[in-house]
């Protein structure tokens, strides 16, 4: 996650990526012995795309599966940084939404919108900003259908 903060230096906002602190959960967790599909791996600092090494997180094929970060406290996002699983089925994550308050109704799916995710190819890292930045401690990736929901970092 990309954290726009006021201090400016030469014109450019520092960024931070504050997800590597926070603490994970997911929506239902997908069981297999082939990968790690912890919520955790989302925030490992590992980009790897392929979920076979490990760094990946998986939900089962459930309803509107979600994934949330808990920052610790609130911070201003201006953007999110997602890696895309590389290995496999890289369509699933099109049209997730990435949601960012300081509120745990529905998950934090009620949270204001920050961006969609149209479209990533496999194992793409892409960035995507905030209209505006945005106040929020948690930081939640919504697919709104029935679907697996497996990305292997959200920065």
């Amino acid at each position: 996650m990309l954290i726009f903060f006021a201090h400016m230096d030469q014109g450019k906002a520092d960024t931070v990526n504050v997800a590597l602190r926070g603490k994970a959960t997911q929506s239902a967790i997908y069981t297999s012995n082939e990968g790690r599909c912890q919520a955790d791996a989302g925030i490992d600092g590992n980009r790897d795309s392929n979920w076979n090494h490990g760094s990946c997180f998986v939900t089962t094929n459930v309803p509107n599966p979600w994934w949330r970060v808990d920052l610790l406290q609130s911070y201003i996002i201006a953007s999110v940084t997602i890696t895309n699983r590389g290995d496999c089925c890289a369509e699933r994550i099109n049209g997730a939404q990435i949601h960012i308050g300081n509120s745990l109704e529905n998950n934090g799916i009620d949270n204001p919108l920050c961006s969609v995710v149209d479209t990533m190819s496999a194992g793409e890292t892409k960035t995507f900003q905030c209209e505006q930045p945005m106040l929020g401690r948690y930081v939640t990736v919504y697919i709104p259908r029935h679907e697996h929901l497996h990305l292997c970092e959200v920065e």
